[in-house]
């Protein structure tokens, strides 16, 4: 099978200096064709130099497993090689071998200690924002493995791909503001991609917000002058939200002893309402069913349980125990028809992030997202929830912050609250 390379892909295959060793990030958008730039990459060297041993990684092994390692399995499809016959992968120790002796281990970064050992030709980064930059140094130590004579034109590769980080972090410090001579950089927008449906990239202008767009479709940094998490709320996403006794009414919650924190919602097939908010201090899951009684006895419609997948494992059984015991206390309440929808798993807290971002604003100027101001809670996270400083990790405080500042524990749990139904309803597809 004939490929037709981007040019992006084809700066990121090429080495364009005679130094020892190349470095290099593959940024872009969605589609923008970075996985499979990246094995296509490690399978050409792993073919090249007979007897190489290259690593191919993430920082959680699921992302290498459902995502890079099926990118290897359709390039050896397409370049016609037989498993068992031209290559052998073995499920159990994660290794793929060729008959030229050459191999590829397939890892997590999650504990780098157990890396050390490894003398490598090359390694692989799968979604390079996501492993700290201590990572990052160490697989740069790891290039030692000892060159074989018949290595024609070798060079040390180590290579990644990813999107943009939320924040200018590391990545941007090492690639583009330091300017090493063997440390390169490419910038791959969704657009450039020839063989994307002009219906996808329209779909993501629409859904999308401006900065999720920028930094997901252009494949830019994000230039915003603040740290805020959510981005374009205006007072033009808060408004009064009438109570209806008759709508199905969404409780999504975030389950921790103090606070408790539970947003009320509707919805439709576009939009998300958040009318109230429930959030008590030093509270259980019984008392907050209590409370929601007291102020929502008389509902009539449909009663639905989101939130958090797994509910605070610091104070809280399990999240079955915690929904199954709000269904029973609902009930008992005298409320008939409750459901509980929630994901089997949580998603990465930047999914959530995009989602929520997405329905403030879209890259259109739509907004889908709307706030009553009785849920003060809220509206305190979305005007002053924070990324820390050069990091796409949220400046959540610490224990002697809120020794300091009791207030500051309402901060990150009410809007956990309310993300997981967007995210759940509204997912960035």
């Amino acid at each position: 099978m004939k490929y037709e390379l981007l040019k992006s892909q084809k700066e990121f295959l090429e080495v364009p200096h005679d130094l020892e060793m190349d470095v290099c990030v593959y940024q872009g958008g969605f589609g923008s064709g970075k996985t499979w730039a990246g094995s296509l990459l490690g399978l050409l060297l792993a073919l090249k130099f007979p007897g190489i041993t290259g690593l191919v990684g993430a920082q959680t092994y699921s992302l290498v497993r459902d995502t890079t390692l099926l990118s290897y399995f359709e390039h050896l499809e397409n370049f016609g090689m037989k498993p068992g016959k031209d290559y052998f992968y073995n499920k159990s120790t994660q290794k793929l071998e060729f008959k030229n002796n050459s191999k590829i281990l397939f890892r997590h970064f999650d504990e780098p200690n157990k890396l050390k050992s490894l003398n490598l030709g090359f390694v692989e980064i799968e979604e390079m924002s996501d492993i700290p930059y201590e990572t990052f140094k160490m697989l740069l130590g790891r290039m030692r493995q000892h060159i074989s004579p018949g290595w024609k034109g070798f060079k040390y590769r180590v290579f990644g791909h990813t999107n943009p980080e939320t924040r200018k972090g590391w990545i941007y410090k090492t690639f583009v503001t330091s300017k090493l001579p063997n440390f390169r950089f490419i910038q791959a927008p969704s657009t450039e991609n020839i063989h994307l449906p002009r219906a996808f990239l329209e779909n993501m202008k629409n859904l999308y917000d401006e900065n999720y767009y920028k930094m997901n479709v252009l494949g830019q940094f994000d230039d915003s002058s603040d740290n805020l998490v959510v981005k374009n709320f205006t007072t033009e996403n808060i408004r009064e939200i009438r109570y209806r006794s008759e709508f199905p009414l969404h409780i999504t919650c975030d389950f921790n002893v103090d606070p408790m924190c539970w947003i009320l919602a509707y919805k439709d097939s576009e939009r998300a309402y958040f009318f109230d908010e429930i959030i008590l201090e030093n509270s259980t899951t019984v008392q907050t069913c209590e409370e929601f009684g007291r102020r929502y006895g008389k509902h009539r419609g449909k009663i639905i349980i989101n939130g958090d997948a797994s509910g605070d494992n610091r104070s809280c059984t399990s999240e079955y125990t915690n929904y199954i015991l709000m269904k029973r206390c609902l009930s008992n309440l005298g409320f008939r028809q409750v459901d509980i929808e929630i994901r089997g798993f949580n998603p990465p807290i930047r999914n959530r992030i995009s989602a929520f971002n997405c329905h403030v604003k879209s890259q259109n100027g739509e907004r889908r997202l709307f706030v009553d101001p009785k849920c003060e809670k809220l509206l305190y996270n979305i005007n002053n929830l924070k990324y820390r400083e050069g990091s796409s990790m949220l400046d959540l405080p610490g224990y002697y912050k809120l020794r300091q500042n009791q207030e500051l524990k309402f901060l990150g749990h009410p809007f956990d609250a309310a993300s997981y139904l967007v995210e759940y309803y509204f997912p960035i597809v």
